[in-house]
């Protein structure tokens, strides 16, 4: 059960398994067939009457099924790998070794072994909260199912081959455990100051630029994804990346290219020209994806660690263009956004989407979130409180109209404004309330992003916005009054 396996013999036996292409720069390309991202619809929690989870998860959000269908699932996987050669890791979840889970990871596939070595820590402790065992058996069955039992520790994967679900499983489960011992997990990115001093936190859902945003050359990456926020400060809760790559740039980011070039990354559904990716080519799917060690981020942190943030941001991409490129929040307005997680989908990212839709995600990840939003963002507040930390709104979605006829706000722009955030520079600066939007907004910041600082400013008809404007805001008022209620 407690097999070590180097990252360079995963290699090896990845490559040479049905299905995996090594590619010129080294790294692999796999298909994850059906299933390009996550099934929603596929997970649930064992469901225990007389347990405590029972008490604590909110089923409003939450599946459940019986420990009886769990036991017939897990037996359905174990018969099916006897005839397999499933590979074995101890792994581990969080880089602090007092708050992190041990993991038994068994893997059908040699690639998704190695996506499981990327994306955790090497387990060189025997200190943690809690040992769990992952059951990872895509052809155990057709039907996709995700089960987490917290009684026995245990998390089954089978019918899906996207290798997404290990990672969120187990995050999940911290999302579960976590909060009892007030640490704060999130879904975010870290990055920090060469000193350790200047933390900031991104959250943000999928295509707002929570990745692209905190890999900054000139500062340190602690992780891209999934972190706590412990009475010490902030640790990882993995030892790799996980960035979507769709229309990947090696001009606008380039050590997430260069990282998606080396041996032991693993590009997801991406489409393959000539032995090298196009990652402009979205035809399998726009959720194209990377795995990667995060040491091969150049100046990533090799402790997974920093000290508590200056700032905390949670970024939107807002397709309809009403919100301004940067807000500073109150505390009563950051338990909001956090509580909403609004962003947009827009055409082509999902099936049957056609026109932008606003979505919201309470805590910037509900799908992974077992508790009920509240108790995540009390902690939230708790925490900014006693750190003092400054909370921003950043929108890096669409000025001058909608998806249809504005622009995207240039990555320029959001880098600039992030730069000014984390400096500390933007925090000193003079701001006034935006009426439309009641968002409290900089007078000036000079350069660029003076252009869009304005939302309205930016779009041919003042009336037009207005209009798209209240929309947004009932939205929003809507959401926050069914969150409260």
């Amino acid at each position: 059960m407690k097999n070590k396996i180097s990252k360079k013999s995963l290699v090896q036996r990845a490559k040479l398994a049905d299905g995996v292409e090594q590619l010129k720069s080294g790294a692999l390309r796999v298909s994850t067939g059906n299933y390009t991202g996550r099934c929603p619809d596929a997970k649930f929690f064992v469901s225990n009457h007389s347990s405590k989870s029972y008490e604590l998860i909110d089923w409003v959000s939450n599946q459940s099924v019986s420990q009886d269908y769990f036991l017939e699932i897990k037996q359905k996987i174990v018969e099916y790998l006897k005839d397999k050669q499933p590979i074995v890791q101890k792994l581990r979840a969080g880089c602090d070794t007092r708050y992190s889970l041990s993991l038994n990871v068994i893997n059908e596939l040699p690639w998704q072994a190695l996506f499981a070595n990327n994306m955790f820590v090497a387990s060189d402790s025997s200190e943690s909260l809690q040992e769990w065992t992952l059951y990872c058996a895509p052809g155990a069955q057709k039907a996709p199912k995700v089960l987490v039992n917290l009684e026995t520790q245990e998390i089954l994967i089978t019918g899906t081959y996207y290798a997404g679900e290990i990672k969120k499983s187990v995050f999940t489960v911290l999302n579960y455990l976590l909060p009892q011992k007030n640490i704060l997990p999130m879904h975010c990115s870290v990055n920090t100051s060469d000193d350790g001093d200047k933390a900031a936190v991104f959250f943000g859902l999928s295509g707002t630029g929570k990745t692209t945003l905190s890999a900054d050359e000139y500062r340190v990456l602690i992780g891209d994804d999934e972190h706590g926020w412990s009475d010490s400060g902030i640790y990882n809760f993995e030892g790799g990346c996980y960035a979507k790559v769709i229309n990947l740039s090696k001009e606008e980011e380039p050590q997430i290219w260069n990282a998606c070039q080396q041996e032991g990354a693993i590009l997801e559904n991406v489409v393959i020209n000539d032995g090298h990716p196009d990652f402009s080519n979205s035809q399998i799917t726009e959720n194209t994806r990377a795995s990667y060690d995060i040491s091969l981020i150049k100046g990533a942190s090799s402790s997974g660690m920093c000290g508590h943030p200056d700032n905390v941001i949670f970024l939107t991409c807002d397709a309809f263009g009403v919100l301004p490129p940067v807000s500073k929040l109150s505390r009563e307005q950051a338990v909001q956004h956090f509580m909403m997680g609004y962003t947009a989908k827009i055409a082509g990212t999902e099936a049957g989407i056609i026109e932008p839709q606003a979505t919201f995600s309470h805590c910037f990840g509900a799908p992974f979130m077992p508790l009920r939003a509240r108790e995540y963002a009390d902690l939230l507040d708790r925490k900014v409180l006693k750190h003092n930390a400054d909370c921003w709104l950043v929108n890096t979605g669409w000025s001058g109209g909608g998806y249809d006829k504005g622009k995207r706000m240039p990555i320029e722009v959001s880098r600039q404004i992030v730069n000014m955030i984390v400096d500390g520079m933007l925090a000193d600066m003079r701001f006034r309330v935006h009426e439309k939007t009641g968002l409290t907004i900089p007078c000036t910041v000079g350069g660029e992003v003076d252009k869009y600082l304005v939302p309205e400013l930016c779009w041919e008809s003042l009336d037009e916005y207005n209009d798209v404007c209240d929309s947004l805001m009932n939205l929003f008022e809507e959401k926050i009054s069914e969150l409260s209620g």
